[in-house]
């Protein structure tokens, strides 16, 4: 087995000194550092910081004391910090409609090792994609929804989330508005994905209005989810160059395989503690 990798993340008014105060509390405990990265906002003058270490002998400190320890420096430089074993996956509830492409791809990266998460259930409206899940062998909760049973509806996904013990939850192209009550209780621990056509080109058949402006770039969005509908802290996005030959169904066919990278880089940087909240902005430290 290989050693366990852990990984710490903060945030914290910025001051001359702390990537030393960090390395070389990490050094003091007999830990090795395999990768880091930092960033300083100099227009908010604040400091972000990412470091993946692993035990570098016998002599290393236990992690649970090392926790105990780093809060002390933590607290000293007001730090927003987590450290967390990456052997622990987050567990992920997927929510999704009738569209299946982003479902089908976290599926896949999932299966094939490339997601580091442990994907526990999915949720849907509709029946659609059922046999799909159930193919991957997981449970799947059909949860009808109209416009009266909203908030039950929305509570049985909180239960799912519950009962699963889930960390967080995965919009794979559901297609329904969260609540604001919803995107409270799920601040942070939620992740959707768009076309990038918003504010531009809302509601149904977004790519045939593209067409129908001649529009040359196409991309997606994945971001936190808040309750202003489509606008928080942004996490990846992607776009792709069209021409005036590619018909409107080639537009949804380029603009659905944008959407399912997007929301798998977003997954996965997330899953891998790689995204870190910086007000209404993300810092985002990419593999």
């Amino acid at each position: 087995m290989s050693q366990p990798r852990y990984v710490l993340t903060f945030s914290c008014p910025d001051r001359h000194g702390i990537v030393a105060a960090v390395t070389s509390f990490l050094a003091n405990h007999c830990y090795n550092i395999e990768e880091s990265s930092q960033f300083e906002d100099t227009s908010e003058k604040r400091f972000f910081m990412r470091t993946e270490f692993t035990a570098a002998n016998d002599s290393a400190t236990d992690i649970d004391l090392l926790r105990e320890q780093f809060s002390q420096l933590a607290a000293t430089d007001q730090m927003q910090w987590q450290l967390c074993d990456l052997c622990e996956r987050p567990k992920v509830v997927l929510a999704v409609s009738r569209w299946g492409h982003c479902l089908n791809t976290l599926l896949h990266k999932w299966k094939e090792g490339t997601l580091p998460v442990d994907i526990v259930a999915v949720v849907s409206n509709h029946e659609d994609m059922r046999d799909l899940v159930e193919w991957y062998n997981l449970p799947y909760h059909y949860l009808p929804i109209t416009a009266d049973t909203k908030p039950q509806q929305e509570a049985q996904i909180l239960e799912v989330m519950e009962n699963t013990q889930a960390d967080f939850l995965v919009l794979a192209r559901y297609m329904q508005i969260l609540s604001n009550e919803l995107c409270q209780k799920l601040e942070g621990r939620a992740i959707n994905i768009h076309h990038s056509f918003l504010p531009g080109f809302k509601g149904a058949k977004p790519y045939h209005q593209a067409y129908e402006r001649g529009v040359k770039l196409i991309g997606a969005t994945a971001h936190f989810v808040t309750s202003d509908l489509d606008e928080g802290p942004i996490i990846e996005q992607e776009v792709e160059r069209v021409s005036h030959t590619n018909s409107p169904e080639q537009l949804v066919e380029i603009g659905h395989d944008i959407e399912s990278v997007v929301l798998y880089r977003a997954v996965r940087w997330h899953a891998e503690h790689r995204v870190l909240l910086n007000g209404n902005r993300t810092v985002v430290f990419r593999r």
